[in-house]
């Protein structure tokens, strides 16, 4: 089964997979994601994460436990805060799980520039990574504001 639901601009792809979650925090649309891996933002926070990954693999031996640590915290932390967030019980919680995924996503981001600027990678090389970062943003952006039905800065 692959059927697709709108959450207006969040796309949710929904399999026979999952955890058997039951995506019950909204009542609306949102209620027919019925795991994580259904939401395009988690498996687009997935992609970073291996693409962050690969990239990490070029860097000087020396920073192994400095900054490659800290990318790969911060990048595998987007994904992860999204399912939590996902397992919890309330718009507000998953929201709230949603916000600490985004802050994660700018450490990455942070990193990843501080990486170009380092000559460790370079800038061409970093690109797709860089867009993807700003299209997982906006999609945390307005999923969060979904969830909490108001305007408020995501």
């Amino acid at each position: 089964m692959n059927t697709i639901y709108h959450i207006d601009a969040v796309v949710a792809k929904g399999t026979d997979e999952g955890t058997g979650d039951s995506g019950q925090w909204t009542g609306d649309r949102m209620s027919t994601v019925q795991s994580h891996r259904d939401l395009i933002v988690w498996q687009k926070a997935m992609d970073l994460s291996v693409l962050v990954y690969r990239l990490a693999e070029q860097f000087p031996k020396t920073e192994t436990y400095r900054l490659v640590s800290q990318i790969t915290r911060a990048v595998t932390s987007v994904p992860a805060n999204i399912a939590e967030g996902h397992a919890r019980g309330s718009s507000k919680d998953f929201a709230h799980f949603l916000a600490i995924a985004k802050g994660s996503l700018m450490e990455t981001e942070t990193f990843m520039t501080l990486a170009v600027r380092l000559e460790y990678i370079d800038s061409n090389d970093a690109k797709d990574t860089f867009e993807l970062l700003t299209e997982i943003s906006k999609m945390l952006t307005i999923l969060r504001k979904k969830l909490l039905g108001t305007g408020n800065r995501g």
